[in-house]
């Protein structure tokens, strides 16, 4: 029986980690365990991250409705409830884009969203 060898893929897998690693410091970019070590770990933080920017975000335009809200004299939670009443379908994005870059617009909905709510 032929003895079996598996250098190719040895070599093809230790590439690619080595490749993965480039751009780090000192034996974190040239040895393959230290830099093994620091891809995998790097790719937790990389999956981890994907989800936390998501929260991020919804956190940054909350934050912007609200101060719009409170300078158009309501509460976030009032005029979040006062949405749902007026069956205004928008959602926290598109609102804190109005909020920062059209007030006009936001204050229109504003008056809809107290329109409702009376």
């Amino acid at each position: 029986m032929p003895r079996t060898s598996r250098g190719p893929a040895t070599h093809q897998r230790r590439k690619k980690i080595l490749k993965a690693a480039k751009g780090y410091v000192g034996g974190r970019r040239k040895l393959y365990k230290t830099a093994k070590e620091t891809v995998m770990r790097a790719r937790n933080f990389a999956y981890r991250d994907r989800r936390v920017r998501k929260r991020m975000f919804r956190n940054l335009w909350i934050a912007r409705i609200s101060a719009a809200a409170r300078a158009n004299g309501m509460t976030y939670s009032v005029f979040a409830n006062g949405l749902k009443q007026a069956g205004i379908a928008l959602n926290r994005k598109m609102l804190a884009y109005l909020a920062a870059e059209d007030p006009a617009a936001f204050a229109a909905v504003v008056e809809k969203v107290k329109a409702a709510k009376a």
